[in-house]
């Protein structure tokens, strides 16, 4: 069933010799997939860790993670494998770090698999009989797309929830109810965690999810979405049912975050990309609970929400924060989440050469490209409404921003401080202004290359000496 990586089955023959490998967690959840394994890791009972420590050091460097946690990595012709002993865990104190871990060579694979969180984690792989070791019913879990906790030690951490919102979205499940109701349990828990532990499992949500929105609705179910209130408020802030026939908020960012997964190029899209992207599309609403009102349009009442791009700089701002996202995640996301209706504010100008190049600098260190994107989702987003109109204008803008080689980055001056002193100028107060007119006049479509900026130049200066 698991066919490990050449460098590893020799490691696995050596070590049925002084214990019994299992090889154990996600390399076997994702076998049972159909999935490649990324990660290896092996579980190693009957043995102690010196024997362990001894058998693995004839095949490489190894690494002592933690002798108190049994722990040990083998690095291997240019592979890193994981390797630890059974271990039992005991509730010390709050937050994720408070435990007590003590490796137990003897416990058996059930009792091992206890301590894991969820069942389709707690599935081993005996290497030497190829026999599936699933005391929790793993395997019928996943076949039937069901996410269900090993145990009620479940509660004692309080980040398996977060790991719950990501593997629904990673892995299409369905939150088992009992599961939930432990979730429920332990909502004042979130407290207790870490902002680096959180941001790993919102990391995983964004780079590696099939179908966002079971995330989000997984801790809406699980009573943790209020602790993330940017998101929250979205629930209920009502829509004009003309542009927005889905429903609130929360239901229209749910339907752009899986239009983005959807997206045809989001296979071969990389995973730093694949981060900012979804993040964006993730906060480009959530201007709208502070902005939403009833006005009058066209002679009746409608829901509208005037300048709610730009009021979602702040809270997209905070949220970030309070998943400890890293500070050029924000300055990437913030510039997509102000701009994303420029498609339609623009109106006519949206495809304009000078427009194109000013939104392009506005934009930086985002680009065009990844713009177009984000509103791409956010139009295919309000099924059933056909989003074909907004999409042939933001391929139009794509396709004028591509023709001016701004799609991937923001024009950069082409007249310089050096053009100026080979004109004879001496540096001094007057070079910034006439830089920035001259960077104007670039931008405005006045010239595109060097020689015509110099044309530009002669003629600015002639100017000036009148």
């Amino acid at each position: 069933m698991l066919e490990p990586p050449a460098t590893l089955r020799p490691v696995l023959t050596a070590l049925t010799r002084v214990g019994r490998p299992r090889l154990v967690g996600g390399c076997v959840r994702d076998a049972l997939l159909g999935r490649a394994p990324e990660d290896w890791d092996v579980e190693i009972g009957g043995t102690d860790f010196d024997s362990l420590l001894k058998a693995l050091r004839q095949f490489g460097s190894t690494d002592v993670v933690g002798r108190s946690f049994g722990t040990i990595k083998l690095r291997r012709e240019g592979a890193v494998f994981d390797f630890s002993l059974p271990r039992r865990e005991s509730k010390t104190g709050a937050g994720h770090r408070g435990f007590k871990v003590e490796p137990d060579p003897h416990l058996s694979d059930a009792d091992a698999a206890a301590r894991r969180d969820f069942t389709l984690n707690a599935i081993a792989w005996d290497p030497a009989t190829g026999e599936l070791i699933d005391p929790h019913g793993g395997q019928k879990d996943l076949a039937n797309r069901i996410l269900r906790h090993t145990s009620e030690a479940f509660v004692e951490d309080p980040l398996r929830v977060l790991r719950g919102m990501q593997f629904v979205a990673r892995f299409d499940l369905e939150a088992a109810p009992e599961t939930l109701a432990l979730c429920r349990r332990i909502h004042a828990s979130c407290a207790e965690l870490p902002r680096e532990r959180i941001w790993g499992e919102w990391d995983k949500w964004a780079v590696q999810s099939a179908t966002p929105s079971r995330g989000l609705r997984f801790l809406h179910q699980a009573g943790w979405l209020q602790h993330f209130p940017e998101i929250d408020h979205l629930r209920d802030t009502l829509q004009d049912p003309e542009w927005h026939p889905e429903g609130d908020v929360f239901v229209h960012t749910c339907h752009g975050l899986d239009a983005l997964v959807r997206n045809p190029h989001w296979a071969t899209t990389g995973a730093e990309d694949r981060r900012l992207l979804m993040f964006a599309v993730l906060a480009h609403d959530f201007g709208k609970p502070a902005t939403t009102h009833q006005a009058e349009k066209r002679g009746q009442f409608r829901w509208t929400s005037p300048g709610h791009a730009t009021a979602g700089l702040n809270p997209t701002e905070t949220f970030l924060a309070r998943i400890g996202a890293p500070h050029r995640l924000r300055d990437t996301v913030l510039p997509l989440v102000k701009y994303h209706m420029v498609h339609i504010d623009a109106g006519e100008a949206a495809t304009n050469p000078s427009f194109l190049r000013r939104l392009a600098r506005k934009l930086a260190p985002a680009s065009m490209t990844q713009l177009a994107t984000v509103m791409r989702a956010d139009a295919r987003g309000r099924p059933p409404l056909d989003a074909t109109p907004a999409i042939r204008t933001i391929d139009e803008m794509t396709a004028a921003a591509d023709a001016l080689a701004i799609a991937d980055g923001a024009p950069q001056p082409i007249l310089l401080g050096r053009h100026l002193i080979e004109r004879g100028l001496s540096p001094g107060p007057e070079f910034k202004p006439l830089l920035q007119d001259a960077f104007e006049a670039q931008l405005s479509g006045a010239f595109n290359d060097e020689d015509g900026s110099l044309k530009w130049l002669d003629a600015h200066l002639k100017l000036r000496a009148k």
